[in-house]
């Protein structure tokens, strides 16, 4: 079994919320909401490929030293591994808006668990939860 490595963010607005995204149709687990982010690619560290994936999909800029590790998720799938560090991030550059036709939603973190989520994205709720 392949192991994904994919690099998530926490963005945290002024007043706690949490940014969530809709995975679109034609994706898999499309409709379910997550933290924003993607694969890591060849040559990347999760940083990197943090920040390139927010300004691709958010149109927002932020830099490493903005990225707080927070906790990760080490989820089997069927047919893959998924492995995903989660980074809190509260500082950025830019106003959030959906680049690829995803919709998005600033949650307070006590409502994180009515979105369905992924399976590897809802163990992440309780440790951001107890974190903010």
């Amino acid at each position: 079994m392949s192991i994904v490595l994919v690099s998530a963010v926490a963005l945290i607005d002024r007043d706690g919320r949490v940014l969530l995204a809709q995975r679109p149709e034609g994706k898999s687990m499309a409709g379910l909401w997550e933290f924003p982010g993607g694969k890591v690619e060849r040559d990347e560290t999760p940083e990197v490929a943090l920040i390139r994936e927010l300004r691709e999909e958010l149109g927002i800029e932020t830099f490493a030293s903005c990225l707080a590790p927070l906790t990760f998720a080490s989820h089997a799938y069927e047919d893959f591994h998924l492995l995903m560090p989660l980074f809190a991030c509260r500082k950025w550059s830019g106003i959030v808006r959906p680049m690829e036709g995803q919709r998005l939603k600033w949650v307070p973190v006590r409502s994180l668990r009515d979105y369905p989520m992924p399976p590897a994205d809802v163990p992440l709720i309780a440790i951001l939860r107890d974190w903010l």
